[in-house]
């Protein structure tokens, strides 16, 4: 989610541990749901509020689906039998979120589609992560060791400042083909985000 997130470390008691996958990923969980939140409390004329928060949520949702689909797709289809059908899910999810975030990208605050197009984005969105958090998140705990979550968990938050951070609809979203255009990708959304920030 969001492409500031740069650590993988936490504290307890005194000690510094690096945080497993799931933990990075529930983490990017809370900060979209957070923006949901935020946006449903919204009074209806608080455009420019509505705008800023649907603004990160395109850039925290195509760097979360990045990372997944670059770490914890081809790993759960590599090391976790039986969980080929829900990845296939899961990739076809994003790509149903990309393209509303695609349409969401841009599109007037007062337009009449603006509201329902992110209520649509809501709730598939909450659907796909109860479904990791509930089948795919507890299958990764239970057969894959520690040291290789808390490896995982630093491989997602490394490839955070190299992925897009603007949906991809039309691009790969499988290594090894989509490894190419995830990085050309990358630097052209950075660069529009600089050009934006100006």
């Amino acid at each position: 989610m969001a492409a500031t997130k740069k650590t993988t470390t936490r504290r307890q008691g005194g000690a510094t541990t690096d945080q497993d996958a799931i933990a990075v990923l529930k983490g990017d969980h809370a900060s979209v749901e957070e923006l949901f939140a935020k946006f449903e409390k919204s009074g209806p004329r608080a455009f420019k509020t509505r705008a800023n928060l649907v603004s990160r949520m395109i850039t925290e949702l195509s760097v979360h689906a990045a990372i997944e689909e670059a770490v914890l797709y081809p790993t759960c289809r590599q090391e976790l039998a039986g969980t080929e059908d829900e990845v296939l899910e899961s990739l076809e999810e994003h790509h149903v979120v990309k393209w509303l975030l695609v349409e969401l990208d841009g599109l007037d605050p007062e337009h009449e589609r603006f509201h329902p197009k992110v209520a649509v984005l809501t709730e598939l969105v909450r659907h796909h992560v109860r479904e990791e958090e509930r089948q795919l998140f507890p299958a990764l705990r239970a057969n894959l060791g520690k040291a290789r979550l808390v490896e995982l968990g630093k491989e997602l938050t490394n490839l955070r400042s190299n992925v897009p951070t603007r949906p991809h609809p039309r691009t790969p979203d499988t290594p090894p083909a989509s490894l190419v255009p995830d990085v050309v990708a990358a630097v052209v959304d950075r660069a529009r985000g600089l050009v934006h920030a100006d």
